[in-house]
């Protein structure tokens, strides 16, 4: 499973004081981490600050960049922040955007920068019409934002769907909504990949760890390869660990076993 770090990120408050006070120690120190902990991309985002966005989030890629090789993920739905992030990038890993969707203005400002910089990419199952309430409506917004971009010279495996998760709070219908649609979309292109921002789905309710954990058992069996998730959750962690050799992605449960030696699991 593809593991994407959500801690450096400035809606989250600890985060966000130490972005405003450019506190690199504390940045840094939760960029190791994350990596420590499994992540394969490290997310950064600066979106709380209004108006000075792109400035902030190059900081933010400068200073993790400065103590990790893992790639990033920069995250903003603004091509301005975003092309601001991609020129601090450095190093030979490919960054990935999060996130372009069917909207017109923003798909049409957000692909030339995945063309231009050769990234991987986030595509979230929206368009103009806003959020679709249905699997089907998401699944055809996914398949015409991978047709389209795979048009334009983007590989497949470069392109990651995110199904839209939404609060089950909100919509009792939701977890399988998302769940539908990541189905949908592994069938039809295996070589996509999905990146559920996991937590939205709990957002609202007590014991929200308990809600993440089963969605994310539900939502692995059903195709899902890549998360947006706290990698910090040591249980969440081991959940993700025993989810992949129980569906044949580990073989011989060697990273299991691997992860277990190493003291990652927390399981009681």
């Amino acid at each position: 499973m593809i593991i994407i770090g959500e801690k450096i990120n400035s809606t989250l408050k600890a985060t966000r004081t130490a972005i405003e006070a450019y506190d690199a120690e504390t940045i840094q120190n939760l960029a190791r981490r994350q990596v420590e902990a499994g992540s394969d991309y490290i997310d950064v985002n600066a979106g709380s600050f209004v108006d000075d966005e792109p400035e902030r989030l190059a900081w933010l890629v400068e200073t993790v960049q400065a103590v990790i090789d893992t790639p990033l993920c920069i995250d903003s739905p603004y091509a301005v922040a975003l092309e601001a992030g991609l020129k601090a990038y450095r190093g030979e890993t490919t960054p990935m955007i999060n996130s372009i969707t069917g909207e017109t203005d923003r798909y049409e400002a957000i692909l030339p920068l995945v063309l231009k910089y050769k990234t991987k990419v986030v595509a979230l199952c929206m368009d103009d019409k806003g959020m679709p309430e249905t699997s089907e409506d998401r699944y055809a917004i996914a398949k015409d934002l991978i047709e389209r971009m795979t048009a334009a010279g983007v590989k497949q495996d470069d392109i990651y769907i995110d199904p839209l998760v939404r609060p089950v709070s909100t919509g009792s219908h939701y977890g399988l909504a998302a769940i539908d649609t990541i189905r949908q979309v592994k069938t039809e292109y295996p070589a996509v990949h999905i990146a559920c921002g996991l937590s939205n789905v709990s957002f609202g309710l007590p014991a929200r760890k308990l809600m993440n954990q089963t969605f994310l058992i539900a939502a692995m069996t059903a195709g899902m390869d890549g998360a947006i998730l706290d990698p910090l959750d040591k249980t969440l962690m081991s959940f993700v660990a025993a989810a992949d050799a129980l569906l044949g992605k580990d073989e011989f449960c060697l990273d299991y076993l691997d992860k277990y030696r190493s003291g990652l699991f927390d399981w009681m």
